[in-house]
């Protein structure tokens, strides 16, 4: 068993998700911010890569003080757990994810991580070995719906969201498309790694529905079989 995996992307008109420096730039606006907000807090956890918390340092709290609320009437931690995908134990034990906002985190490792970075990282967040090389990702979802967790917001980045793709571990594609264009054949894209290579492997899509939101559009996928 595994929790139902959504993936919550914005990226520009040219599907670009930053600049080819991967420096983070604003594509969305404020009614998508608390779209994400709400979503954020309706999930049981949200994941990260560890390129996302190198790159942008995001403590994935829920910002509004009504959620927040919400979530501890219903007798929840004000904020979803938090979990990095981090094959080689690489988190900053400084990083804000460690540090904003109560509630439990979670780092993912492989077996190749450093024992004493994993044991810097103890201090701060419950850890889970899942994989030789790389972090097993079927593991950690199973290992992660053991724990209680049903619904598993993914942010990125596009290195997590290719393996979950690559592995037919996503239900739910959320991509808010924005009125810019980035260029770049460098700049990364939603789901980067190594792609497909035959047509008959490809993800399928389906739309659920199409929004309009700020100047932009919101699209939500549903994921079909290859």
């Amino acid at each position: 068993m595994r929790p139902f995996v959504f993936i919550n992307v914005a990226m520009s008109a040219d599907g670009k998700i930053s600049t080819r420096e991967r420096r983070q730039v604003r594509i969305s606006g404020k009614e998508d911010f608390s779209r994400v907000d709400r979503i954020k807090a309706e999930s049981d956890a949200i994941m990260v890569g560890i390129g996302t918390v190198l790159a942008d340092n995001p403590s994935l709290t829920v910002k509004s003080p009504e959620l927040r609320a919400e979530r501890r009437s219903a007798g929840k931690d004000e904020h979803p757990v938090r979990v990095v995908v981090d094959s080689l134990g690489k988190t900053p034990p400084s990083a804000d994810i460690l540090h904003k906002g109560t509630g439990k985190r979670i780092v993912a490792v492989s077996r190749k991580a450093p024992l004493e970075k994993v044991e810097a990282l103890r201090k701060h967040a419950a850890v889970i070995v899942a994989g030789d090389a790389t972090v097993d990702l079927a593991v950690l979802l199973d290992d992660l719906y053991r724990q209680g967790v049903r619904r598993l917001m993914v942010e990125g980045g596009g290195t997590l969201i290719w393996g979950l793709f690559a592995q037919g571990l996503v239900d739910e594609l959320q991509t808010f498309v924005g009125n810019i264009v980035i260029g770049g054949k460098d700049a990364p894209t939603p789901a980067d790694g190594t792609g497909f290579l035959r047509e008959e492997d490809f993800t399928r899509l389906r739309i659920i529905e199409a929004t309009r939101f700020d100047d932009g559009l919101l699209i939500r996928w549903g994921v079909g079989k290859r």
